[in-house]
């Protein structure tokens, strides 16, 4: 915990200050592109969602000044604040969105972020807004939010998710007031009294993981950055040194930061780099992936039919168990949240991506079925060997008898150890947009985003997603 007086805020604020293009690392951006053609996949997966039309249909009620595109809505424009709120919630609606890495043994997973949305959205939505923003500039912008968010989220004590607060609404605002503030030109106390409001704007709790407003949390991040940004920037003010102090985020949010982490500073490495970033082969909490693998592989390298299936005991830790917490899923957001419906998923249509998770497809016979055949375990001997990674055991019955064992890989693709080919990516990509983009766009979708950094306008990013809905 923090036992010494910090001074991340001032910290946080010199490195947006400073950072410059060519202060990126070769291989930060080369990930950063990769975490840019990600999310905009998400972005028009998401925007199709029924959620987030409905935020649509409200950001156009409201209307207003024409900054940014709203997206799912053609080329209409609303203020920048309403256009980060859709374009954040479309980006997580579907929770497909990538996710930070830590080592940290003590680190449980579900405090880490999901850093590309939130900051890649205040970036597009602003760029927009000021016009005439290069690639380059968006991705210094897009990075210095990935690294402040990332590092609060690091240092910060876990007890900020066991208190149920939801990482990626709550630290995700920093991100996102950083990547605003950085293409702003926020400097000296404006920038700080925009870090000041941010702190005051983070929100989002757990108990509102498998709804709608989930990724809401992610959509009001962006636009709670966007927005601290903005007033910062007409002089508004707050608290400059808000993360910090007895009365500052981490210590009302979290007990504090780590003392040991602080040495770490802003940008000496770059998280994006190391420890890393994975993006998420299946749209459902990360921690379920190896899990989902392991099935997966023990249905296909076995031939396991849906109709042989007897039963399934699923034995895991209660890093899993605990935010996996629907025993049986009744739609596709609850089904994000439920081991049953994940793993039925793989026996019954072995695969898992937006076309799985509907409503329609959670409430199947087939899906229902397999749900209620499968039992989930607190496993003493998997909790005792500790979080540090994510451990799980598979046993499948089948009715004429056989046991067949499955363990799932500590490794998780997608992750820095198996990480997804740029092909993969790619084809992540063109199975979020497919029926909502043609193979013509997606093309140039993938194009672009692989060559953001050689735009001359960044505004090209949203134009080139831009659909009617």
């Amino acid at each position: 915990m923090t036992t010494k007086p910090a001074n991340i805020t001032e910290q946080a604020a010199r490195f947006i200050e400073d950072i410059a293009y060519d202060d990126l690392p070769t291989e930060a951006l080369a990930i950063g592109r990769r975490c840019i053609l990600d999310a905009m996949g998400l972005y028009v997966a998401g925007a199709d969602e029924s959620s987030v039309r409905m935020l649509i249909d409200d950001a156009r009620e409201q209307g207003g000044r024409e900054d940014a595109l709203l997206v799912g809505a053609g080329m209409a424009k609303v203020p920048a604040p309403l256009a980060a709120r859709v374009l954040g919630t479309a980006g997580h609606a579907h929770d497909w969105d990538d996710t930070q890495v830590s080592h940290d043994p003590a680190h449980i997973y579900g405090l880490l972020t999901h850093p590309t949305v939130p900051p890649l959205t205040a970036a597009l939505v602003t760029a927009q807004r000021i016009g005439n923003v290069s690639g380059r500039g968006l991705m210094v912008a897009f990075q210095a939010g990935f690294e402040v968010e990332c590092k609060i989220s690091e240092w910060m004590l876990p007890d900020h998710y066991l208190r149920g607060h939801h990482s990626s609404g709550t630290v995700g605002t920093f991100g996102a007031c950083a990547a605003a503030s950085k293409l702003l030109g926020l400097h000296g106390a404006q920038l700080r009294h925009a870090l000041g409001m941010a702190a005051s704007f983070a929100a989002g709790i757990r108990c509102n993981f498998g709804t709608m407003t989930k990724p809401l949390h992610v959509g009001r991040a962006a636009e709670n950055g966007v927005t601290a940004a903005l007033l910062a920037a007409r002089g508004f003010t707050a608290d400059p040194s808000a993360l910090d102090g007895r009365w500052g985020f981490a210590q009302v949010l979290a007990g504090g930061f780590t003392d040991s982490k602080l040495e770490q500073g802003f940008g000496n490495t770059f998280t994006i780099v190391s420890p890393g970033v994975s993006i998420k082969p299946y749209p459902s909490g990360i921690l379920t992936h190896q899990s989902m693998d392991a099935m997966l592989k023990l249905v296909t390298t076995n031939d396991v039919r849906p109709d042989e299936v007897a039963s399934i005991v699923f034995h895991a830790g209660s890093n899993i168990l605990n935010p996996i917490r629907y025993p049986i899923a009744m739609n596709h957001l609850q089904a994000k949240f439920s081991m049953a419906a994940l793993l039925a998923m793989m026996v019954v249509h072995r695969r898992a991506g937006r076309r799985e998770f509907t409503d329609e497809s959670i409430l199947a016979d087939d899906m229902q079925s397999m749900q209620r055949r499968i039992t989930v375990q607190l496993d003493p001997a998997i909790e005792a060997m500790g979080f540090d990674l994510i451990r799980s055991r598979i046993e499948l019955t089948t009715h004429d008898g056989r046991t067949l064992v499955q363990w799932a890989d500590e490794r998780y693709r997608g992750g820095p150890n198996l990480p997804m080919s740029d092909d993969e990516v790619a084809q992540k990509f063109r199975d979020c947009t497919d029926g909502l983009l043609d193979a013509t766009r997606q093309d140039t979708v993938i194009a672009t985003a692989r060559d953001v950094t050689g735009l001359a306008d960044a505004g090209e990013l949203a134009r080139c997603i831009a659909t009617d809905g």
